[in-house]
């Protein structure tokens, strides 16, 4: 398990292996934003690396062509990733994704502990 930390928000996920940032922020109840649920189609999900990008899987083939394909010009940079597809090998990547709000606190909020 590895270990990202979410800025601008400043909480951290645990990423199991083999298993995606957004995949993982779903299991824990985490709202990522997105609008196909991991098919690299609605560009929602992207992320920038903006430290420890050596703890990431490079993006393969597939990811690379969905941003250049759907990707807008203007968000298109080097650090650029989409959740859907971001994988880890090791902790200390930090990624920025506004958006992205913690699972409910059931003693503060018992409605959203059922969403």
């Amino acid at each position: 398990m590895t270990e990202v930390v979410i800025q601008p928000a400043g909480f951290t996920i645990d990423v199991d292996p083999g298993e995606t940032l957004a995949e993982s922020a779903w299991r824990q109840g985490y709202r990522w934003p997105t609008t196909c649920w991991g098919q690299a189609e609605c560009m929602v999900c992207a992320a920038l690396v903006v430290a420890g990008e050596t703890a990431t899987v490079p993006a393969d083939a597939a990811e690379e062509e969905a941003m250049r394909l759907r990707m807008p010009r203007h968000l298109r940079r080097p650090e650029s990733r989409l959740a859907c597809r971001l994988m880890f090998s090791d902790d200390g990547a930090v990624v920025e994704k506004k958006g992205v709000r913690p699972p409910p606190d059931p003693q503060t909020d018992p409605e959203g502990a059922n969403t």
